[in-house]
């Protein structure tokens, strides 16, 4: 697909991130399974939930695109996911590894967030204001789930990771 115009760039996107909610859609049940910290496990569980619905968003906005919902390889979120991997694979004190895998999560998090922000102001720009506002709700629900992992890590996990060592 040649990008020509701002439109082509934003669908373009789209389909990154129809590939990156995907790819989440298998990494989060492991990052579940892998996580000491009940807290840790029951948050990946309920961003797994919210992933579907990011899915399902990102189909209804292709749909208002009056596109089909294909999705393009995201290069980034596979690198992210296989730090994730890297880090479920690792040999460490539940503590330090739930730390690490907080780590990877937030990566995840930052990337989608940056990835949202700038869709959005494309199709505010482009006049696709349905658009923009669905995703709005999806970037609202990505940034609460980094403030989720932050306050674990800050409150509980970090703390407990620092008396491992």
């Amino acid at each position: 697909m040649k990008l020509k115009t701002l439109e082509d760039l934003l669908l373009h996107e789209l389909r990154d991130l129809y590939s990156a909610e995907k790819q989440l859609l298998k990494a989060l049940p492991k990052m579940a399974k892998a996580s000491s910290n009940e807290e840790l496990k029951a948050g990946f569980e309920e961003h797994l939930s919210q992933t579907e619905t990011h899915v399902e968003r990102l189909e209804q906005a292709f749909e208002l695109l009056g596109k089909p919902a294909r999705a393009e390889t995201c290069k980034a979120m596979k690198g992210l996911v296989e730090e994730g991997s890297d880090i479920i694979e690792e040999d460490a004190e539940p503590a330090v590894h739930d730390a690490g895998l907080i780590c990877a999560a937030q990566k995840v998090e930052h990337y989608e967030i940056a990835s949202y922000g700038t869709v959005i102001a494309w199709a505010e720009k482009l006049g696709h204001s349905e658009v923009a506002e669905l995703l709005s709700e999806t970037l609202d629900e990505e940034k609460e789930t980094d403030e989720k992992l932050t306050e674990l890590a800050e409150s509980a996990i970090n703390v407990e990771a620092s008396q491992d060592a």
